[in-house]
């Protein structure tokens, strides 16, 4: 199935979203760019926000709905090194999409907010992840959350792009994104029922771009 065709299934199942269509597809088009140049995703968020951080990343990172067997070049260079480990790898291994989840950090994160600024810890992690030509997905619900502002003000500095993904009102994150996407719903948990669909088809599109062919 082409990469789009997710996208007008996720409007068949959610027709609310059709209103921001292109939004959809203008996020994934900057997430596909960033991938093909070697780049890579930061995501961030607050409570349940935090929560569909990691589980984007976890989509991204391994298999999601397609095997990702290794190149045959990775197979190999692995049995270079060790032909017994590097068969067990080359075996199991899978092509991952590369993702970060800024809430994943604990020792780092609690160590700069007791230090430094709670606030910041996102802020951080960006000034040291983020290189130009990345992305960063930036979820808020209200689109007010400070620590993700402070984020997204931070990697628009270094040259990455930030798709804010918020509720129907945007909030102050508006300013700081590149890309805004507001699933129209207000209430934090409906807006969050309404992301979780779209984040995946996100990914399986992303899935079905890099890996829709199997190599074996």
């Amino acid at each position: 199935m082409k990469p789009e065709q997710y996208l007008e299934e996720l409007v068949l199942r959610y027709p609310a979203l059709n209103s921001v269509m292109d939004r959809l597809t203008e996020a994934y088009v900057v997430m596909e760019k960033c991938f093909r140049q070697g780049g890579k995703l930061l995501v961030a968020g607050n409570g349940g926000s935090a929560s569909d951080s990691q589980h984007i990343v976890g989509e991204l990172m391994k298999g999601f709905e397609k095997p990702r067997p290794l190149t045959k070049e990775q197979k190999q260079a692995l049995l270079r090194v060790d032909s017994v480990r590097g068969a067990q790898l080359g075996r199991y291994l899978q092509r991952t999409l590369c993702a970060i989840a800024l809430n994943a950090n604990t020792a780092l994160d609690t160590a700069f907010a007791n230090d430094v600024n709670s606030v910041l810890c996102y802020a951080q992690q960006v000034n040291g992840y983020g290189r130009e030509g990345d992305v960063l997905l930036a979820i808020s619900t209200s689109g007010n959350s400070e620590n993700i502002l402070y984020a997204s003000v931070a990697a628009q500095a270094v040259g990455m792009t930030v798709i804010g993904f918020t509720g129907k009102n945007s909030g102050k994150l508006a300013a700081f994104s590149n890309i805004l996407v507001q699933v129209p719903e207000i209430k934090t948990s409906h807006v969050q029922e309404l992301q979780m669909p779209v984040y995946h088809c996100w990914c399986r599109m992303l899935e079905e771009s890099f890996f829709g062919e199997r190599v074996c």
